[in-house]
């Protein structure tokens, strides 16, 4: 089967280089033919004429040249009639004139012949000019007709058939050892491989093996990559489409294909049938715009081929979506697609892991510390951690070294956040200042608020996306939740640059534009979700949608109670900037000092800005560390204090 499995897989390059020989072969020989039947036309088309038109031509002198066939005589004249750009010969009966011969000889001076009664060479004729042709065009059409079969186009009258790709173990090479950070739905899918494997002992209990499984989660979180890796496990046949694939100009071409699909799916049971992006054609039907039009017969035809297969000939579907709220209904009901399965961003411990997995290949040094990376990384999904562990590698190859170093994943990271270095915007000495001036805004209010994150780095080198600069930070532990102290800090911590800007300077810039979008995103965000209005209270006034893409949001109340929704979200950001502004302007020296020091650098550490702050102020910036020897140490205290009491 593994065999005829490789044969059958789209994309193989020998297939590719076959299919252009053919495309070649079958061209030079199309135009062969043409050549030749045009020859052929050429040769054999005459026009009929009488007797006496012959004589006639050759009292006038308009005859070239006689041929004296058994029962006819061929006449070429001098100057050739043309149709439709074709050269005509003329032809008559002939009459026994046995004084022809002699006028053509002496009297007209006309070249003659008489032709040889060949009949083999009359056959021979024949197949060229019937025969071959008809074979050739048949030879032709059936290289065609060959070619779109091994492509998966079912040949010309083909377009029913199903185009899915088939992968087994050895094609995919992907189990679920190479899948990480997504436990939960490994586990799952891991009682669909032993239910494929060993059906005997949920048989035996009562159980069916589920018909569907939906796996849902927001692009890169490793679906399609969950799905290979359940086939390697299962090794048994596994198709793979998307729901594009389906959809098609003709209506009912897309429910043929699920049809043959399904047809060929149980003729090689146990098997396992993957459909990307099945929002294509699984969207909720609708009776506004009639039922009639093919992405509805394509569904149609799905929800009928999964209630008509038995799933105890170990057939499962597996669908995949970052939009499953648009989804119909009917599809996702108990006996078709069973399961929901999670495919989410992983969490720190899945960063690890993920990290791990995809650095199993490639050089690292002593300084590396996966752990550090992922804390840095929160919100990131696989693809993207897969890809930071490429940038680094390339940017340590770059640099002329072996192995790749700490630095090099940290700026692997602002790569892919931020883009790289814009080397060729080059700020003059003003801009300089106050995009200095900006960041340390920002990383004061960082180091001075209790509940904000440990500044990383501080750079005012501009990126590709956008950024002048930017200050960024490692936060300490992975929080599932976040109190309202700590929002409002995030808060405060926006406001810190423009309040820069305008303490130093006496005016604004453009330069907060994404501080203020994302500071008023937070505080919209408190006050009609989170419930952290003293005026709205518990009241939910706004509702995600998309949540696994862009994540949009949607007011679901009047619009005098939006009006309202706005002035507190204006108060409370005004607030904020009020906190933002006292702080920096109470600390106006050492932003002074560390706004020279950045302009002098363009990049610092965050430990050289604690080290600066610390020396300007005096005051101590206390790590996580350090707090939990604090803690510690009060509990120390008070369990000794009760101890004297007792």
């Amino acid at each position: 089967m593994d065999d005829n499995n490789k044969k059958r897989q789209s994309g193989d390059p020998k297939k590719t280089r076959t299919n252009i020989i053919i495309c070649i072969v079958a061209a030079f020989f199309a135009f062969g033919l043409i050549v030749f039947l045009n020859a052929e036309l050429q040769k054999n088309t005459k026009k009929e004429i009488t007797y006496t038109k012959f004589i006639e031509m050759l009292k006038e002198g308009q005859v070239k040249k006689v041929t004296f066939g058994s029962n006819v005589i061929y006449i070429e004249p001098e100057t050739a009639e043309k149709v439709a750009m074709i050269k005509v010969t003329y032809y008559t009966g002939y009459v026994n004139d046995t004084a022809l011969v002699q006028d053509m000889l002496n009297k007209y001076n006309v070249e003659f012949t008489a032709e040889i009664d060949d009949r083999g060479s009359g056959i021979l004729e024949f197949f060229l000019a019937y025969i071959l042709p008809f074979v050739g065009m048949w030879i032709v059409l059936w290289l065609l007709m060959r070619m779109m079969t091994r492509n998966g186009g079912g040949g010309i009258m083909g377009v029913g058939k199903s185009t899915a790709k088939m992968y087994v173990e050895k094609e995919t090479g992907v189990t679920f050892q190479d899948v990480a950070g997504e436990e939960e739905a490994k586990e799952s899918l891991t009682e669909l491989v032993d239910f494929l494997k060993n059906p005997g002992k949920y048989k035996k209990i009562g159980a069916k093996l589920p018909k569907g499984a939906l796996l849902v989660g927001p692009p890169g979180t490793g679906k399609t990559l969950l799905a290979k890796a359940l086939a390697g496990e299962a090794n048994v046949p596994f198709f793979s489409l998307s729901g594009s694939d389906f959809v098609e100009m003709f209506v009912g071409v897309g429910a043929s294909r699920v049809r043959d699909l399904f047809k060929q799916a149980q003729s090689m049971a146990p098997c396992i049938i993957f459909i990307d992006e099945i929002d294509a054609i699984g969207k909720s039907r609708g009776s506004q715009y009639g039922g009639n039009d093919e992405r509805e017969q394509t569904l149609n035809q799905l929800l009928s081929e999964m209630d008509g297969f038995d799933s105890s000939k170990g057939i499962v579907i597996l669908g995949a979506t970052n939009r499953p709220e648009v989804l119909d209904k009917a599809l996702l009901r108990p006996g078709r697609f069973d399961r929901r399965i999670i495919v989410e961003k992983p969490d720190l411990k899945g960063r690890i892991d993920v990290l791990k997995v995809h650095s199993n290949d490639v050089l690292m040094d002593d300084t590396v510390d996966l752990e550090k990376i992922a804390l840095a990384t929160s919100g990131a999904v696989g693809a993207d951690l897969a890809n930071m562990v490429n940038e680094a590698a390339i940017m340590a190859v770059k640099d002329g070294r072996s192995a790749v170093a700490q630095k090099d994943l940290f700026e692997a990271v602002e790569v892919v956040f931020a883009g790289k270095e814009k080397k060729d915007r080059i700020l003059d000495k003003e801009e300089k200042k106050i995009v200095a001036y900006h960041e340390v805004g920002h990383a004061l209010i960082t180091t001075l608020m209790k509940n904000a994150e440990p500044v990383q780095k501080i750079t005012i080198v501009p990126r590709t996306m956008g950024a002048l600069g930017y200050v960024m930070q490692a936060p300490e532990e992975e929080k599932y939740l976040k109190k309202k102290d700590e929002l409002i800090t995030e808060i405060v911590t926006f406001m810190g640059g423009r309040a820069a800007e305008e303490i130093i300077f006496g005016d604004v810039t453009t330069g907060a534009s994404n501080d203020i979008e994302r500071a008023t995103s937070i505080a919209r965000a408190m006050i009609t979700q989170y419930g952290m209005s003293e005026k709205f209270g518990m009241m939910g006034l706004e509702s995600i949608q998309d949540q696994y893409l862009d994540g949009r949001t949607v007011m679901n109340c009047g619009d005098a109670t939006e009006s309202e929704v706005d002035r507190e979200v204006m108060k409370l950001l005004q607030e904020c900037y009020e906190k933002a502004y006292k702080l920096v302007n109470e600390y106006k020296e050492v932003l002074h000092k560390l706004a020279a020091y950045l302009v002098e650098k363009e990049t610092i550490t965050g430990k050289e800005f604690v080290s600066i702050f610390e020396e300007e102020t005096g005051i101590a910036v206390k790590k996580k560390d350090d707090k939990e020897d604090e803690e510690s140490t009060e509990g120390e205290e008070g369990d000794q204090k009760e101890t004297e009491e007792s």
